[in-house]
């Protein structure tokens, strides 16, 4: 869940600052873009060295940075920020931040900041439970900011009680289940199939398709970061996905696409079959490389079982199926033709007659036509981008 997203963390001065070492190492695993922020007061207790090295990027604890001459505009990291973490978050900057006192760059840019605010306090036992403490925690949440709240534990004191930070894979784990739940696809279960299957001829040799395997992995992509658990089924190609919480099934012919796909569709909300399968495969595997001779080499070939009707005749009423329509000619006709022959919400149109779109490119042109034959055409534009249309069209589906 933040994979890609613009991440602040701010860390206050507290004994606990030594715990935002793991936090930076976590978040940067997790993929984010992480900029550190630390007051003065905190730099006594880890130095920005430490984080910066972790988080790969200078650390900021002034608005002026002598080093290099640049002015650490709190406007300009408010603006960029896509999620705020302070942790942890000392009584003192609690109390600035409920107050809207500015004195350091940590609070100007939290004053200034327009994405959601997480606070993970950490301070002793009686300065936690303290009223004015207390009150400022109350004022912040009223302000929409989320707390991240303190577990009992041994304290820097010596006492044993609440006050103790939460524990850096803790805050990940409160991150990644907050930023879920409000996303359109939260918890959906997707099927996905992308890539060319390869019907083997003998050990060596196979029929198969110039499908990279792209556009399928760009919308398996989008469903995660949207909050899908997404199960990928996946043809043969170099291509790798970059969300945590994409399954990836990998098969090779037709018919372990088939399987794969009869197993996981029962369970899946949707599926969006993008995959370039092979309509006919050999009726027979040369167990031996077949050698070369002088004679010409006929192969016959039978029908493969065609995967998107099949799920189209089990499909539910509650399950979306989306499918895939390449074409030279009669472009509109034939996908309409496969829309309704095969029972689908809609269909995503391209032509090999569209420069820039088809197999290996990195950008497609594509029509999505429903199944009340609404067509909604788009430019060209990156598979990211247009992945993103059609998990859109996906999601409006889905919470209709």
């Amino acid at each position: 869940m933040l994979e890609g997203k613009n991440v602040i963390l701010g860390v206050c001065g507290s004994i606990a600052a030594y715990k935002s070492a793991l936090l930076v190492r976590l978040l940067i695993k997790a993929g984010a873009n992480l900029q550190v922020i630390m007051t003065r007061d905190a730099t006594s207790f880890i130095t920005p060295l430490t984080l910066s090295t972790l988080s790969k990027k200078p650390v900021l604890v002034n608005y002026f940075t002598p080093e290099t001459g640049e002015w650490n505009n709190h406007v300009e990291l408010g603006l960029w920020a896509d999620v705020f973490i302070i942790a942890p978050a000392s009584a003192n900057t609690l109390a600035k931040m409920a107050n809207g006192q500015c004195d350091n760059l940590l609070t100007a840019v939290y004053l200034s900041a327009k994405c959601p605010v997480y606070f993970a306090p950490a301070m002793d036992l009686d300065m936690w439970k303290h009223p004015a403490t207390q009150n400022n925690v109350q004022k912040l949440k009223s302000y929409g900011n989320i707390l991240i709240a303190p577990t009992d534990g041994e304290l820097a004191s010596g006492l044993y009680g609440e006050g103790r930070m939460a524990e850096p894979d803790q805050i990940i784990s409160f991150l990644t289940t907050e930023i879920k739940k409000k996303l359109p696809l939260a918890d959906q279960k997707i099927l996905v199939t992308a890539g060319p299957t390869y019907e083997a001829i003998d050990p060596v040799r196979f029929i198969g398709n110039h499908s990279s395997g792209k556009m399928g992995f760009a919308i398996a992509d989008q469903l995660a970061s949207m909050g899908a658990d997404v199960t990928l089924i996946s043809g043969p190609t170099s291509q790798i996905s970059h969300q945590s919480n994409v399954k990836r099934i990998n098969v090779t012919s037709a018919a372990e696409m088939l399987d794969a796909c009869v197993h996981h569709f029962k369970n899946s909300k949707a599926c969006i079959m993008c995959a370039a399968v092979a309509d006919y495969t050999p009726f027979t595997v040369s167990a031996q490389k077949i050698k070369k001779t002088d004679q010409d080499l006929n192969i016959e070939l039978k029908k493969t079982v065609d995967i998107l009707k099949f799920l189209g005749e089990q499909k539910r009423k509650d399950q979306v199926l989306v499918g895939f329509a390449l074409e030279t000619s009669d472009e509109e006709e034939n996908a309409i033709e496969k829309l309704q022959k095969k029972n689908l919400d809609f269909i995503v149109l391209n032509s090999l007659n569209d420069k820039g779109a088809g197999f290996k490119s990195d950008t497609n042109k594509i029509t999505i036509i429903d199944n009340n034959l609404q067509k909604t055409r788009f430019d060209l534009k990156d598979k990211e981008d247009v992945a993103k249309d059609i998990c859109n069209k996906v999601a409006e589906l889905i919470n209709a």
